[in-house]
């Protein structure tokens, strides 16, 4: 009887990592059927992990070695946001790890339905404590750029290095009727109908929200596809939603106190929310270097303009405090 020889696909997973590459539909079909959950492929190259933090089972994407780098994202978005930038920033020598933040599909939503910024913070200090690191570089966009100020405001010395976009340091921002009416999104998304009015027409609302935010951005078909079916998950946009809930017209802890970690802002040049003179505003919160760099874009610049971010992103890291350039 003449034998077939078939290709050991149960080694084809350690093959794909070592070599770096996007398995195939038909490849990740093969692997389902043999391992079923056991590797689970993102669209970025590397599996969805496991990890558990400051009391939550969180999901994290990971590439590289060396100094672990910490990418926090925002909303509407998940860790795949930055799955352009996480291989190319691994690249430099760095272990890059981006968590889906609490409550984001599949990281696991939190029994206290706790989403207040310091808590958040806390996260972020816990998955430092979890990959066996002293301290790490910050990386945070949106709402994990506030989570970022409240890690380094809380606990500065688990913190080498805070890079923010999007949004400046909290704690400098001065209200006007103008800024107020610009974040309407911070009420209408706080209420209790939100879950579901934003789910409705495929989550229409999220698109709106990105063209408002981004608004010299063409965004592509299919960008945030990967949200929406985040958001399709139980519980999921619910506790996204919560973080808007949990805002108080007291600042947090973290955000009260100075910064005294050396600091970068990358702002969006056509950001129509926060603009960026708002970041060379919030100079006074730090105390251990801070500068600030422009990039083209708005809101999400990093996807918007991925290489101009990756540029600012590489100075951010290189950068010592009082060098001018």
């Amino acid at each position: 009887m003449t034998r077939v020889w078939q290709f050991p696909y149960e080694y084809l997973e350690t093959l794909l990592q070592i070599a770096s590459c996007q398995p195939s539909a038909a490849t990740r079909s093969r692997l389902r059927a043999l391992g079923g959950a056991r590797t689970v492929w993102s669209v970025g190259r590397e599996r969805e992990l496991r990890i558990r933090a400051n009391g939550v089972d969180f999901a994290y994407l990971e590439s590289g070695r060396g100094k672990l780098v910490i990418l926090a994202h925002g909303f509407p978005d998940t860790a795949h946001t930055w799955d352009w930038l996480r291989p190319r920033i691994a690249e430099r020598g760095y272990r890059v790890v981006a968590p889906f933040m609490r409550g984001y599909y599949p990281t696991e939503i939190p029994k206290d339905g706790a989403y207040d910024s310091d808590t958040l913070g806390r996260d972020l200090i816990g998955l430092i404590e979890a990959f066996g690191e002293e301290q790490a570089i910050l990386v945070g966009h949106d709402w994990g750029a506030s989570a970022a100020y409240s890690a380094a405001g809380l606990v500065p010395e688990r913190v080498s290095r805070l890079i923010t976009t999007a949004v400046p340091h909290p704690g400098a921002i001065q209200p006007s009727l103008k800024l107020l009416w610009r974040v309407r999104h911070f009420f209408s998304l706080s209420t209790s109908g939100a879950p579901a009015r934003v789910a409705q027409n495929d989550f229409a609302e999220i698109d709106e929200l990105v063209q408002r935010w981004s608004p010299t951005w063409s965004v592509p078909r299919g960008e945030f596809a990967e949200v929406k079916e985040a958001f399709r998950q139980p519980g999921c946009l619910d506790a996204a939603l919560g973080y808007y809930r949990a805002l108080s017209p007291l600042p947090p802890k973290g955000h009260r106190r100075p910064i005294e970690v050396p600091s970068v802002g990358i702002a969006g040049a056509d950001d129509p929310i926060l603009e960026p003179f708002r970041f060379h505003q919030a100079a006074r919160m730090f105390r251990a270097g801070y500068r600030v760099l422009y990039v083209p874009g708005g809101h999400f610049a990093h996807r918007e303009h991925p290489e101009a971010f990756l540029a600012a992103l590489n100075r951010a890291l290189d950068w010592t405090p009082g060098q001018l350039d």
